[in-house]
């Protein structure tokens, strides 16, 4: 199931937990150009569920290193901590179709060598919750988290960046949690009504989340969604290798652009993926010319700026 618009809505999804790094920089430029080459949309939102680590001191300093860069978004909706009532409802949807029900394994039990793993470490929960009896709940004597069914059933997708990937729910994730013993709701279920209701037609993101895709394909059929195109990136790292991240003070927005105009950033970023051919001074308006998925690089990404 694809939506049939012809504009693309793409989408920038960050958590404001710290200023952003070139990683983050990176996953925001490739997916406003993806749409903008399109004459698409760009929506905004902060993914602030995790109100103890996340602020709107740092959801205003990241809009401000957006404008920054030329990065302008046509519409910001609301930041996820204001839609729990939004999430109840699409819990309530899945506990009417008998989906969901309540989990009382602890992390330890969920990491156990004698747990089922793949080969990438990876868990796959096995059921263990499924079929207590209202007793067997009650001797725990807390509140369970909440996990939803999935079914034997393999989802495919052509990545627009990696290509094919498949995954079959049962033998490679199991049933997830869709809501945490504290109430607070998870990132498959509120990033799928999120793109659900503000009309995505296409998530660009880093290449660690493509195996979270197939569950949100799932969810978007339940909750009567279409199923937007996806693109995940690759990774991109330091000179020596290492992944970079929020502790990476020298990559991060506030020492980069102390040293760095928006064009000269922008132009590293778009020769180092691959989409320009030599290093030059563009803006997020002049690379949106240059843009094709063809030509951006497919496996982790050496910053050469």
């Amino acid at each position: 199931m694809t939506n049939g618009m012809t504009a693309p809505v793409g989408r920038f999804a960050p958590t404001p937990s710290g200023r952003m790094h070139l990683g983050n920089v990176f996953a925001a430029l490739i997916s406003w150009l993806s749409v903008k080459a399109r004459g698409g949309a760009w929506v905004l939102r902060m993914e602030d569920l995790d109100t103890q680590r996340t602020s709107e001191e740092f959801a205003q300093v990241l809009r401000s290193d957006l404008l920054w860069l030329g990065l302008e978004w046509d519409l910001e909706t609301d930041p996820q901590s204001k839609r729990s009532a939004v999430y109840d409802r699409y819990f309530d949807r899945l506990a009417d179709l008998g989906l969901l029900y309540g989990c009382y394994c602890t992390r330890s039990q969920l990491h156990s060598v004698n747990a089922p793993h793949l080969s990438d470490g990876t868990y796959v929960y096995p059921g263990t919750c499924r079929d207590l009896t209202e007793a067997e709940k009650a001797a725990f004597g807390r509140a369970p988290a909440w996990r939803v069914k999935v079914p034997d059933r393999t989802y495919s997708l052509n990545d627009l960046c990696q290509g094919s990937f498949s995954q079959n729910l049962t033998a490679e994730c199991g049933d997830f949690v869709v809501r945490r013993a504290d109430g607070v709701y998870v990132y498959q279920l509120a990033v799928t009504v999120d793109d659900g209701e503000a009309g995505v037609t296409e998530v660009v993101r880093g290449m660690d989340l493509l195996g979270s895709a197939p569950r949100q394909m799932y969810l978007q059929e339940l909750f009567g969604f279409d199923h937007p195109r996806y693109g995940h990136i690759p990774l991109l790292v330091a000179a020596d290798g290492r992944r970079l991240s929020k502790r990476d003070r020298d990559l991060d927005m506030g020492a980069l652009r102390s040293r760095m105009k928006p064009e000269q950033l922008l132009g590293s970023l778009a020769f180092s993926c691959g989409l320009i051919e030599k290093s030059e001074p563009l803006s997020a308006r002049e690379l949106a010319a240059e843009f094709s998925w063809d030509k951006l690089k497919k496996t982790e990404i050496v910053l050469r700026l």
